[in-house]
């Protein structure tokens, strides 16, 4: 695998993965089923599995149904839970490296520190804490869940007691009769605070903004319901199918028509009102956005932990730390003994783009920083050969982003394969007008999305009030406009004259060679999915 460039002695490959959690693993497994063996995955921690690594926090599960939340290539007959929790899930992810044999390519502790575009040689320098490198290609799965945020809260540097954020479990601390403040009500909060309200001593949660939170109807799969996914893998593949179709009916509600979300309001104000009987605390516990323009987050455990009498709910953020004490924005004090943020990430900021520099000798952070923007959410302008997975406008607020990552795999298949037809030293390199007219019309369609009108503020929405983040359609509808690459949305580039660096030109559309179709195993791959 590799090979030595000839500068400098530093080994090159054809295509360097950036991170081995879902879109990592995914993309290694879906470029040796293309017959590229040439490539690696270069991974910042000791061992895969993305967040799922490093959100170990007590009651981490996922809010997606777990035969759908799992590669179509890879199914899963023996999931232990309807809502799988993070060991299984990471268990999964490592059962994933090991069966479709990713290990040989997989570099642990290889953080990567820099990546450069040589316009000359048309390759990527690559320099990671394990060792340079050079690539063709550059897929960068960071995924947008994998730097923690921390808010900038006078006096938190001089909190006597312990700090982490929740993407960062301290398991060495002992929570057990504690004074304990849970920073923030998103999904991570809303799985902790049941998990720990019976070991701490007091626990407080500090909410800015109530989120909506429906019932968690989970439950293990019986023995004869595995035992019928191994055996029938079509009732494996039929209950797969039939979650993927229930939550693309729902679509609509969420894109084109808000107002339909009325009723699963009143749902999930009932869920609220079977455990909170206190008129005080269920006024604070209730939006006045509408539901869906924050993720809805699902739970059966949440608010009875909240109606427990050594639980506090401060409705208010949190303004200051004075020692040990903590000090809300409505002038409510608390003393604790530890601090948990559950502040969420970087999403819209990923620091990633700070270490990609491109054809221009611009940062990728400096090209988004009037909003993140990827042709089909996949290539930057300026930024030859290089894609990420899970990028701009393809996250997803009701179903599975595994189906997203598979779609992605597809583009990222062919634009392969356009670069083998192509021929020689070539790249690919979005154009500037393809990317702007891609982005326009996904802003189009925005407009109307119950993300933009419900009257909220979320992480979906970046520091000019533009959602960069979710996808507003069906990923059946983000399948077909990434099924193939379209070479008109493209610039070609391709070095000459049999020495690297020595020329390069710009082919015209219309002397490019139409796509070549793939082969029957990879046609096989790309539409092995539900969707």
């Amino acid at each position: 695998m590799g090979g030595i460039d000839g500068m400098g002695g530093r080994e090159h490959v054809r295509v360097a993965v950036i991170g081995s959690g879902f879109g990592g693993l995914g993309a290694a497994v879906r470029l040796r089923r293309e017959g590229i063996t040439d490539f690696v995955v270069l991974e910042r921690a000791d061992s895969v599995g993305g967040t799922w690594r490093d959100n170990s926090y007590p009651g981490c599960a996922c809010d997606v149904p777990s035969h759908l939340y799992s590669f179509s290539f890879a199914p899963n007959p023996d999931w232990p839970r309807t809502f799988s929790g993070q060991p299984a899930i990471r268990e999964y992810l490592e059962h994933v490296a090991d069966v479709f044999g990713l290990r040989r390519h997989i570099r642990l502790n290889h953080e990567v520190r820099m990546m450069r575009w040589d316009a000359d040689e048309l390759r990527w320098e690559i320099e990671t804490s394990g060792g340079d490198l050079t690539a063709d290609v550059v897929v960068s799965a960071t995924g947008p869940l994998s730097d923690p945020k921390m808010p900038e809260i006078p006096g938190l540097a001089e909190f006597p007691g312990k700090v982490f954020h929740s993407a960062r479990w301290d398991h060495d601390y002992d929570l057990r009769g504690k004074r304990v403040a849970m920073i923030g009500t998103g999904a991570s909060a809303i799985q902790i605070v049941p998990a720990i309200a019976p070991e701490v001593e007091r626990l407080t949660l500090f909410q800015r903004t109530p989120p909506w939170v429906m019932p968690r109807t989970d439950r293990a799969i019986t023995a004869v319901e595995r035992w019928l996914h191994r055996q029938l893998p079509f009732t494996r593949a039929a209950r797969r199918g039939l979650l993927w179709g229930i939550r693309e009916l729902q679509v609509s509600a969420f894109t084109k028509r808000p107002n339909q979300l009325g009723l699963i309001e009143s749902l999930a104000k009932a869920n609220m009102a079977r455990s909170i009987k206190d008129p005080a605390l269920l006024a604070k516990l209730t939006p006045s956005y509408r539901i869906g323009c924050k993720r809805i987050l699902l739970s059966s455990e949440y608010y009875p932990a909240l109606a427990r009498p050594d639980v506090d709910l401060v409705a208010s953020g949190l303004k200051e730390i004075r020692g040990s004490v903590l000090v809300a924005a409505d002038g409510t004090e608390t003393e604790v003994d530890a601090i948990i943020f559950g502040t969420g990430f970087h999403v819209t900021d990923m620091p990633i783009a700070d270490r990609v520099v491109g054809a221009d000798g611009k940062t990728l952070a400096d090209a988004w920083k009037d909003g993140m923007q990827a042709l089909r959410g996949a290539t930057a302008a300026g930024f030859p050969n290089w894609m990420t997975i899970i990028g701009p406008n393809t996250g997803l607020g009701n179903s599975s982003m595994i189906l997203m990552i598979e779609s992605q795999l597809n583009y990222m298949a062919d634009y392969m394969r356009q670069l083998g037809v192509l021929g020689g030293r070539t790249a690919l390199a979005a154009r500037p007008s393809a990317v702007n007219q891609w982005n326009r019309r996904v802003q189009a369609r925005m407009e109307r999305t119950v993300w933009n009108t419900g009257g909220c503020t979320s992480w979906y929405l970046d520091a000019q009030g533009r959602n960069t983040t979710v996808w507003p359609g069906t990923t059946g509808e983000f399948r077909k406009e990434t099924r193939s690459v379209d070479l008109s949305e493209y610039e070609v580039i391709r070095g000459r004259d049999g020495d690297r660096g020595r020329r390069v030109e710009r082919v015209p559309a219309a002397e490019r060679p139409p796509a070549k179709p793939g082969h029957a195993a990879a046609k096989a791959a790309a539409g092995e999915a539900v969707a």
